[in-house]
This record gives C-alpha cells, sequence and structure tokens, in this order.
C-alpha cells in the first residue's frame, strides 16, 4: 500500500509538472508573426489615426491621460508613450504597464510582430499580454483596417520612455499564457449595411468587454451591454451603463439623434469638466470617441437597437466614504 501511495504521489507530482511546463514554457501558442510590410502612404496612417484615437482607442491606454478633467482626455505630445498604470488597488491580479508604442520602442519590431502582439496578445518575445488591451476582439478586425493602424503607429512622434517591468500574482502568471488565440479576422462590412457595420464597430471598438459585468474575471454573457461592470477609480466605484435596448434602464427611448450627441458633447476637450476630489471620473474616453464619425456612430446606434432589451438598472456612481 505504501508504495502504491508513493507511486501515486509520484504520479501526480509529474503531471502537474507536465502541466507548469505546458503552461509556462509551450503557451501562448499563436503562431510565428507573420511575414509582411506595411506600405506607409497618407491614407493608411490618416484612417489608422481615425481607428486609434477615436474606434480602437488604441491611444486611450498608450498615451498619458489628464484625469483632472472629466474622461481623462489624452494629454497633447504623450501619444504613444505608454506607462499608464493597472494595478491591485484597481482590481488587477498585478501590477501592469501599458508599453511605449512610439518608434522610439518599436523600431526593432517587424510589421508582421506589431501584427501579430495586436490580434492576438503576443508579443515580440512570444510573451502574452494582459488582455486589458482588448485583443481578443482586435482578432476580429478586418487585416487592412489593422495596417492602418500599423502605419499611424510607425508615424508617432519617437518618445523615449522606460517601462517598469510588470508583475503577477500567481495563478494569473500561468492562465495569462492560455488567454491569447489565433486571430479570425472579420471582413469589413459595406458602410451601407448599416446592422453589419455597426456590429463590427462595436467588436473592434470592444463595446461589450466594459458593458457586461464581470464574475472572477470572466465576462456573464447572458448580460452582455447590460452595464455593470464595476471599474475601481481612486475615489469611488463607476459602474458601466445598461446599452441595450431596455426603456427603463438602458437606451431604448434614446433616439439616434440624442445618441450621437451624448458623444459628440466631449469632442472638445477645451469644454471638459475640471474634476475635484468629491467627483468621480470615468474610464470611459468620450473625449476620443467624441471624434468618430457620425455615420460611424449612427451605425453602432443601429446595431446596438437590435440587442436584446436587458433590464439592469445601473447606479453608474458610488462615492466611498472617507474615514
Amino acid at each position: 500500500m505504501k508504495k502504491i501511495l508513493i507511486w501515486v504521489g509520484a504520479l501526480l507530482l509529474l503531471i502537474i509538472a507536465a502541466v507548469f511546463i505546458y503552461l509556462q514554457y509551450v503557451l501562448p501558442n499563436v503562431g510565428s508573426a507573420p511575414q509582411l510590410t506595411v506600405d506607409i502612404t497618407p491614407q493608411r496612417v490618416q484612417h489608422g489615426a481615425y481607428l486609434a484615437n477615436h474606434v480602437t482607442v488604441c491611444m486611450d491606454c498608450h498615451s498619458t491621460r489628464n484625469w483632472q478633467k472629466y474622461t481623462g482626455p489624452i494629454t497633447p505630445g504623450t501619444e504613444g508613450k505608454g506607462g499608464e498604470y493597472f494595478g491591485e488597488e484597481l482590481g488587477f491580479p498585478g501590477k501592469f504597464y501599458s508599453k511605449n508604442i512610439t518608434p522610439a520602442n518599436l523600431g526593432s519590431w517587424t510589421d508582421g510582430e506589431i501584427y501579430r502582439v495586436i490580434t492576438t496578445g503576443v508579443d515580440k518575445n512570444g510573451h502574452a499580454i494582459f488582455p486589458v488591451m482588448p485583443y481578443p476582439y482586435y482578432g476580429n478586425m478586418d487585416k487592412e483596417d489593422v495596417l492602418d493602424i500599423i502605419a499611424y503607429i510607425r508615424s508617432l512622434h519617437p518618445i523615449q520612455n522606460v517601462i517598469p517591468p510588470r508583475s503577477i500574482q500567481f495563478p494569473m502568471n500561468l492562465i495569462l499564457n492560455t488567454i491569447p488565440q489565433k486571430a479570425v479576422p472579420m471582413t469589413k462590412p459595406n458602410l451601407a449595411d448599416t446592422f453589419a457595420y455597426g456590429n463590427y464597430l462595436v467588436s473592434i471598438a470592444a463595446c461589450m468587454e466594459c458593458h457586461t459585468k464581470h464574475e472572477k474575471g470572466n465576462l456573464i454573457r447572458e448580460m452582455a451591454f447590460a452595464g455593470g461592470r464595476l471599474f475601481k477609480m481612486p475615489n469611488g466605484n463607476l459602474y458601466s451603463a445598461n446599452i441595450t435596448p431596455d426603456k427603463e434602464t438602458g437606451i431604448g427611448n434614446w433616439t439616434r439623434e440624442s445618441f450621437i450627441a451624448r458623444f459628440k458633447t466631449y469632442g472638445d476637450t477645451a469644454n471638459l469638466e475640471t474634476m475635484t476630489d468629491k467627483k468621480i471620473n470615468t474610464v470611459m474616453p468620450w473625449s476620443m470617441y467624441g471624434g468618430m464619425d457620425t455615420s460611424d456612430l449612427a451605425a453602432i446606434y443601429a446595431y446596438l437597437k437590435t440587442l436584446k432589451p436587458l433590464k439592469n438598472k445601473v447606479q453608474h456612481f458610488q462615492t466611498i466614504s472617507m474615514k
């Protein structure tokens, strides 16, 4: 009996070791970076700038945001420098920092390596990126749109900015390697197909990620777009809005015009409210989305109106009492 227990124990240790090696050294497995070279034309740079600043909002996390203003608009001159912090006190399993994506840091990366990290979350060295960067959604982007973003990133002013190393709590340091998946790009629909095009924009903008409740790091998919996801802010809690067409708790009574106007209200950063210690800010980059084309906002509205109405009343701001 003693020998059997020894053998069972040894087998369990062998299995644990094999699982550890697989998670730590075999994954992530998304394939090699593709061999490609982006033709950096003015048209690509212009459209990539539009996407990165107003749709996929890459610049949101990879720049310095002025949290003294409502919505934390980007501080001019910091585009792409990285360094935004996501830590335990904000609910993250470790300490994470957005990367410097200017040519000062990505100059040694190939276009294929940049393409892979955007669409799969695996960097130049084969390391998995924490999905605060919503690469599972970017993996659905039309290839040409990704190439446009790469062209724009290549055009950024080089900024020297050394980013601190991340630290990841156990077991997330192992789980993280299971998250990246191979990209499954969509073909961008014809703009005249409002529903399909709206669906595409909602997907690549990762709207569902923020507007859906999470439980233990996973989306509660039956509550998709119904809001209520918690974001811990320095002086209180923020909960995302219900954007399903429920008439009582969502956007069911919003007209297309009022939906578009809500975004456009924040397009001029000079008019943004100055925050105080008594007010809770929002992570929603309204000032960036405010620059989205009216036709694109209309397509997003058209798509959201087709969703199943879900009743979920959200109290957006919850102040933490200071003792």
